[in-house]
């Protein structure tokens, strides 16, 4: 390495050390997060606990499972966040992290830094939301792995609500009005088998040139803003977790560090070894 290139990268070396990690939390009573796993926001919270040290219990809900989630806070929504020693339980995640890193029963407050409001980030998952949706959203259901689609109404449930491009959702799903009643859910499965068996190279091509953009506005293998590990790595890693669902999916070096880094520090797997 160039004396040149040392300069270069020594103020971001030493800006860049890797997260400090409290000791282990263990609540006598430990606190549960009702999820779906490949929800990035139920991921947000799974990995700030994670982040946070704290010993949770992790309760996969079957995609179609309406009253588990209605009994506990009113409606199907996820995340659902239980502390039973105080008989409480909330939802949206943001909120619980919040609630999470407030409080000093759960160790050192302030732990994750704010949100830094990185408008190139966001553009940059606007960008690629319908590649993403075009890829991820078939493999979830193909692979019958995931805990949510363990069983075939589970997949089909998902199948029935999320579209796929270049459909929206009122015409996917329709109003529940004889002159929108949605598509017929044999045209859905058909159109989901469809997607899996297309040649996926030219729509990877395009993942792959939008992950070295990634790259490159990401700080370092240890967080992507500078300052240290912030609230833009909890939303960030989770919604890129869902990327390791597709196989062949080229990551530059320093991209998929951070991938790993931040899988390890949350204790939150990925999904490689089930990639299709």
């Amino acid at each position: 390495v160039s004396s040149t290139n040392t300069n270069l990268y020594a103020s971001t070396t030493e800006a860049s050390s890797p997260f400090v990690q409290g000791s282990r939390i263990i609540r006598d009573e430990l606190p549960i997060v009702y999820v779906y796993d490949h929800c990035p926001f139920c991921v947000r919270v799974r990995l700030a606990l994670g982040i946070k040290n704290v010993k949770h219990n992790v309760h996969f809900l079957q995609n179609d499972d309406i009253p588990t989630p209605t009994k506990l806070i009113g409606k199907k929504i996820a995340p659902i966040f239980s502390i039973p020693e105080d008989g409480f339980i909330m939802g949206e995640s943001l909120d619980i992290i919040a609630k999470v890193d407030s409080e000093d029963r759960f160790g050192t407050t302030g732990q994750i830094l704010p949100a830094t409001g990185r408008k190139d980030i966001k553009a940059w998952q606007k960008s690629v939301q319908i590649l993403l949706r075009t890829l991820q959203r078939p493999r979830y259901v193909a692979t019958g792995l995931l805990p949510e689609f363990q069983q075939l109404d589970g997949r089909h449930a998902f199948i029935k609500n999320h579209q796929l491009p270049p459909y929206e959702k009122p015409e996917w799903k329709g109003d529940g009005t004889d002159e929108n009643p949605g598509m017929p859910m044999e045209e859905k499965l058909k159109l989901y088998a469809e997607a899996m068996s297309k040649d996926p190279a030219p729509l990877l091509e395009d993942l792959n040139a939008k992950l070295i953009e990634l790259d490159d506005m990401v700080f370092s293998e240890h967080h992507c803003s500078e300052g240290g590990l912030s609230m833009d790595d909890i939303d960030l890693w989770s919604r890129l977790r869902s990327i390791t669902i597709i196989k062949d999916v080229q990551w530059p070096a320093k991209l998929r560090a951070y991938m790993n880094n931040i899988s390890a520090l949350g204790d939150v797997p990925m999904y490689d070894q089930m990639a299709l």
